[in-house]
C-alpha cells in the first residue's frame, strides 16, 4: 500500500467516478483503476461497487476512506515540517469563514498572505459558526472566523475576540421604514421576516434581540445563504438583520440602525494541538503568535495583536460600531 494509490481511492469517492478521478490526478483511467485494483487485491475486500450507472464505496471502502485521509494529511505536514526546518512555508492552509465575516478583510488577508507563501495550497469553506468549530476541533480546518451572540464560546479550540458589531435592518428600497433615520425592534414586529435556519447562531442574536424585547416575530422565510437572503428582500418579500458593515456592501437594499437591535460577535478560532507551519505562518500573519498562551474562556492573549487590528481597520467606516 502507497500514497499514490489512497489518493486515487481518494479521487474516486470525492468525485464519484474514475474517469473524473483520473482526470484530477492527471492520469489515464487505467492506470489508476489498475492501482485501486491491486490496493483492494492487498487488502482484501473491494472498495468500491462499479456499476454502469455510477461508483459508490462499500462498508470497507467507508472504513477505509478517514484513515486514507489521515495517512494523506500526515504525509503532507511531514514534508512541510521538513521544509520549515529549512526555512520554507510550504504545504495547505484551510480556513473557514462565516459568509458576513466583517472584523477583517478576508480576500485581502488571504491575498497577503499568497503574496508572502506562494507555496502554500489556500482553501476557503464557508460555513455556520457551528459547524466551523466542530471543524476546527477535528482538524478539518485550520482556522476560522466566527460570528456568535454575546457570550458564546467555542469550546476545546483556540480563541480570539475580534469585534463587536451592530446589526441594522436589511430593507428594500421602497419599504415605508428605508427612509428613517433609525427604527426600534417594535416597528418591525409586524413584517415578514428573510433569516437563517432556526437553531443556527447566526439566527440566535436577532431571536434574543425580540425575546428580549419582550416582542414575537414571524420568520416566514428560511434561508442558507445571504446571497439569496437578499434576494428575497430585494423583491419584497420581507426584511431581514444583518451586520452593519455586511450590509453596507449589498446593492440596492437599505440599512437602517435599530436602536435594540441585535449584537454579534466575531471570533477568531484555531486548533489547541501544534499547529502546521502553513497555519503557524497565516496565524502570525493575523498578529497571533501561537506560542503565546490565550486564554480560552475569554480570548484574551498576553500581548496585543498588530496584524489583526491592522486587518480589521481596514473594514472600519468611520461612524460604525465594531
Amino acid at each position: 500500500m502507497d500514497l499514490q494509490q489512497m489518493r486515487y481511492v481518494v479521487a474516486v469517492a470525492e468525485t464519484g467516478g474514475f474517469t473524473r478521478a483520473a482526470e484530477r490526478c492527471h492520469v489515464v483511467q487505467s492506470a489508476l483503476s489498475h492501482q485501486v485494483a491491486r490496493l483492494e487485491k492487498e487488502l482484501g475486500a473491494r472498495l468500491f461497487e462499479r456499476t454502469s450507472r455510477r461508483v459508490r464505496l462499500t462498508a470497507a471502502g467507508e472504513a477505509f476512506l478517514p484513515a486514507a485521509r489521515q495517512a494523506l494529511d500526515a504525509a503532507e505536514r511531514a514534508r512541510a515540517e521538513v521544509a520549515a526546518a529549512s526555512g520554507q512555508i510550504r504545504g495547505r492552509l484551510t480556513v473557514g469563514a462565516i459568509p458576513t465575516v466583517t472584523a477583517v478583510d478576508l480576500p485581502a488577508v488571504l491575498g497577503d498572505f499568497r503574496l508572502r507563501y506562494p507555496q502554500v495550497r489556500i482553501s476557503l469553506r464557508a460555513g455556520a459558526s457551528e459547524r466551523l468549530v466542530e471543524q476546527v476541533r477535528d482538524g478539518t480546518l485550520d482556522a476560522a472566523f466566527l460570528g456568535v451572540p454575546p457570550g458564546f464560546r467555542p469550546q476545546g479550540v483556540r480563541n480570539r475576540e475580534l469585534a463587536h458589531g451592530q446589526h441594522v435592518a436589511v430593507l428594500a428600497p421602497g419599504h415605508p421604514l428605508a427612509a428613517r433615520d433609525e427604527v426600534d425592534l417594535g416597528a418591525l414586529a409586524d413584517e415578514l421576516f428573510v433569516d437563517f435556519a432556526d437553531g443556527s447562531a447566526a439566527r440566535a442574536q436577532s431571536d434574543a434581540a425580540f425575546a428580549a424585547a419582550g416582542l414575537r416575530r414571524e420568520v416566514a422565510f428560511e434561508v442558507s445563504g445571504v446571497e439569496l437572503m437578499a434576494r428575497m428582500v430585494r423583491n419584497g418579500l420581507g426584511i431581514a438583520l444583518l451586520p452593519a458593515l455586511f450590509a453596507a456592501e449589498l446593492h440596492g437594499l437599505h440599512g437602517v440602525p435599530l436602536t435594540n437591535g441585535p449584537v454579534r460577535v466575531e471570533h477568531l478560532i484555531w486548533s489547541r494541538s501544534s499547529p502546521s507551519p502553513a497555519a503557524a505562518a497565516f496565524l502570525s500573519v493575523l498578529g497571533v503568535e501561537t506560542g503565546v498562551e490565550t486564554d480560552i474562556d475569554t480570548g484574551v492573549g498576553t500581548d496585543l495583536d498588530t496584524g489583526l487590528d491592522a486587518a480589521m481597520s481596514s473594514r472600519r467606516p468611520s461612524g460604525l460600531p465594531v
